[in-house]
């Protein structure tokens, strides 16, 4: 199944601009508020109100001051949470994103969902190599192939091995920015839905690897949106395709995201799915990241 119903997010309590992710994340913006952590608050609860107003089962954690974790909004990179009763942990590139890995959560997460099996890939952050999950990684869950644009943040071999592990056929490749920077997740510039990708092709500047990217997605029967680089740097690629507890589907993103779609666009893609969007551009600016890192999937089953 590639979309579930049922959704982890983690509720900041210390939001804010994240230096150490800065380096490598030029979605990032210094200073664009001093009140960030109220103001993510608001638009954190303002997605949760959405999804849960669709039908979507949404466990709020609440995060903990200490150890600081200004980045603990996006549990997908993290963790993430599998069918068969497993969960995973990802090698993280900054310090204090490993101490994202709080107990709590997986308390929370055990109370309402079964846990049969657990693999840790964070010792590679010893070796300097690393594998955000599902940032790391665009997964087509039903046809058990991995996307990822390699980055400091995403190491060759570590996929590879996590492919392995999962049994997914991998596809990775080169994705820049239009200077020629290489994009940090791939969860920026693609979302795999069940029956579309969206993909701002432009940014894999091999043209083989580009064409192999979109002969993957077609040939796993999926048709292509195609995005440009300015609705990309807007968020237009950070998506997550939800259903809520009666399987109806719906694609989640911000309002600045949904505010660089073109009218065909959104016709398009409203053709499979209402569109929820929310206001995140507090979240976007300082943490660089959007609708998508917030939501951790839970395919676990339900005890």
């Amino acid at each position: 199944m590639q979309t579930t119903s049922h959704i982890l997010m983690i509720k900041p309590v210390a939001f804010g601009f994240n230096a150490e992710t800065a380096v490598n994340n030029t979605f990032q913006q210094q200073g664009t508020n001093a009140d960030a952590q109220q103001k993510a608050a608001t638009e954190f609860d303002g997605l949760v109100q959405q999804l849960t107003d669709a039908g979507v089962d949404v466990t709020v954690v609440q995060d903990t001051p200490v150890p600081h974790t200004p980045d603990s909004i996006f549990p997908n990179n993290l963790i993430s949470f599998h069918s068969d009763g497993t969960i995973i942990f990802y090698p993280m590139f900054a310090l204090n994103r490993r101490a994202e890995r709080k107990q709590h959560v997986i308390d929370a997460i055990s109370s309402k969902f079964s846990i049969s099996n657990s693999i840790d890939f964070s010792f590679h952050e010893l070796e300097n190599r690393f594998l955000e999950g599902t940032g790391s990684m665009v997964l087509d869950r039903e046809n058990r192939i991995a996307y990822a644009c390699l980055s400091p943040r995403t190491d060759p071999d570590v996929f590879e091995t996590w492919c392995r592990e999962m049994n997914y056929q991998s596809c990775d490749f080169l994705s820049t920015d239009e200077t020629g920077t290489e994009i940090y997740h791939t969860n920026v510039m693609m979302c795999i839905a069940d029956q579309y990708a969206v993909i701002c092709l432009n940014s894999i500047p091999n043209e083989k690897e580009r064409k192999h990217v979109a002969d993957t997605i077609e040939k796993s029967g999926k048709k292509i949106i195609d995005i440009s680089y300015e609705q990309m740097n807007h968020f237009a690629g950070n998506m997550l395709q939800v259903q809520n507890k009666s399987g109806k589907k719906f694609l989640v993103m911000s309002t600045q995201a949904y505010s660089s779609l073109t009218p065909e666009q959104i016709k398009e893609l409203e053709s499979f799915n209402p569109i929820i969007h929310a206001d995140l551009s507090t979240i976007e600016a300082n943490g660089g990241g959007s609708a998508r890192c917030m939501m951790a999937e839970v395919f676990l089953p339900v005890i």
